[in-house]
């Protein structure tokens, strides 16, 4: 017999130890849970990972497939739209007359005259408007003051002081221009003002705009006897109302 020969009882204790240490190894084996944790408590994690929310509120949003969206994206996205044009240079204008609700407008710089008495609820019925220059466009702080048909007197703006009198003779007018019975100076008078004398049309007005830079200007009212188009009568209706 071989010297390395088991004898029956020590065969039967060497079965016993391996039973013990397979049964050894199935307990140990059968503490993990059935949903893959170890009872240790690490958990086990399948699939790609999520990005967690960042401490400033900016979460990048993990996609349907699990790919991370960066925190910029979605910075840049939430601020489409934010920010807004700047707005158009305003005019303040003081409308007052035949309108429906007169006082201060606010307009865009660009606005006519016409802009202004829409902001104003419009024109009332008996509005002389053939007296405004509805295309003018409209100038910040002024008084634009609208006639009524037979209006023939122009309410004087009050001065800075805030006095009742009104300027004669040279006051502003109609369309922020020389009044009804202003004066006019023949050698600065512009076409616009030159048109608010009696029987003056653009015309009549360029040809006297015309003369004056011909002749160096007016020496006297009578000069404009030499103006073509202006006779006798016209020149007895202008010559009260124009100087030099």
């Amino acid at each position: 017999m071989s010297r390395f020969a088991l004898s029956p009882r020590a065969a039967l204790v060497l079965v016993g130890v391996v039973v013990l240490v397979a049964v050894g190894v199935v307990w140990l084996g059968g503490g993990a849970d059935g949903d893959g944790s170890v009872g240790t408590g690490v958990t086990v994690v399948s699939g790609a990972p999520t990005v967690a929310a960042s401490d400033d509120g900016g979460a990048a949003a993990a996609g349907a497939t699990g790919t991370p969206v960066e925190p910029s994206v979605q910075a840049s996205s939430g601020a489409a739209g934010a920010g807004a044009s700047a707005p158009d240079t305003v005019a303040v204008v003081y409308v007052v007359g035949a309108v429906a609700h007169p006082g201060v407008v606010r307009v865009a710089a660009s606005d006519r005259v016409a802009d202004a008495l829409d902001a104003a609820g419009g024109a009332a019925a008996d509005a002389d408007l053939t007296r405004l220059n509805l295309a003018r466009p409209v100038v910040d702080g002024e008084r634009l003051y609208v006639p009524r048909v037979g209006e023939t007197e122009v309410p004087a703006e009050l001065p800075a002081g805030g006095g009742g009198g009104g300027a004669t003779g040279t006051g502003a007018g109609v369309d922020g221009g020389p009044s009804a019975d202003a004066v006019v100076d023949l050698n600065t008078a512009d076409a616009t003002t030159l048109e608010t004398l009696p029987g003056i049309g653009p015309a009549m007005a360029q040809r006297i705009l015309t003369w004056r830079e011909e002749h160096g200007g007016f020496q006297a009212v009578e000069d404009l006897l030499e103006v073509s188009g202006i006779g006798d009568a016209r020149f007895a209706e202008l010559r009260d109302r124009v100087r030099v």
